[in-house]
């Protein structure tokens, strides 16, 4: 995978696991930030009030350096870590992922919570539609409406999304590409006469 694409899931998807009687209900939810992850928390924590736990683990960003697990009252690190475990050992950003326990009255032992709540994140995971996104970059272009020409023929040999245009005397377009490829973007437009990049 380039550096400038990520995995993630396309929508919610679900995972089961049974054991001595406790149920593990898993949810993989796709969220952007890390408020948008406590709004799924509160929401599945209503729906699933009688539940004796909600353990959960979130990693965020093309970058996956924000990310967060919890136990909820679990053995420390038999829950919320394995969870992450599962989102680290598939590559995946961008996702919540929250197993929901419900006990059945027979002890797992740490390690049969740690293979619960691991292989209901796996069964969430493995049921999700996983897609490689790219990490993009807007490049605001500036330049004389004469220029206009050498400009699209650039736009159309590049394929950027085009996310803003204006054209008057003074023209601009604001173009949206593939990181990897920006570089190569702007080194084209700038041999434009009178465009410049803001």
């Amino acid at each position: 995978m380039a550096d400038d694409s990520y995995r993630t899931i396309k929508q919610i998807s679900e995972g089961h696991y049974a054991e001595k009687r406790s149920r593990f209900i898993a949810y993989a939810i796709p969220v952007k930030t890390v408020e948008e992850a406590r709004d799924q928390l509160d929401k599945y924590r209503k729906q699933y009030y009688d539940a004796r736990h909600v353990c959960w683990a979130y990693m965020l960003g093309a970058d996956r350096l924000t990310f967060r697990a919890v136990d909820d009252g679990e053995p420390s690190s038999t829950a919320g870590k394995p969870i992450l475990g599962q989102i680290n050992s598939n590559g995946l950003t961008d996702i919540l992922i929250l197993v929901i326990r419900y006990f059945g009255g027979i002890e797992l032992g740490t390690s049969g919570l740690i293979v619960a709540y691991r292989t209901a994140a796996a069964e969430a995971i493995a049921a999700a539609e996983i897609e490689e996104r790219t990490v993009d970059e807007d490049i605001v272009v500036r330049f004389e409406y004469p220029f206009l020409n050498g400009i699209m023929r650039i736009v159309k040999e590049e394929s950027p999304i085009v996310v803003t245009k204006k054209f008057d005397m003074d023209c601009e377009m604001t173009l949206r590409i593939r990181k990897g490829l920006a570089g190569q973007l702007k080194e084209r437009l700038l041999k434009v006469e009178t465009a410049t990049i803001k």
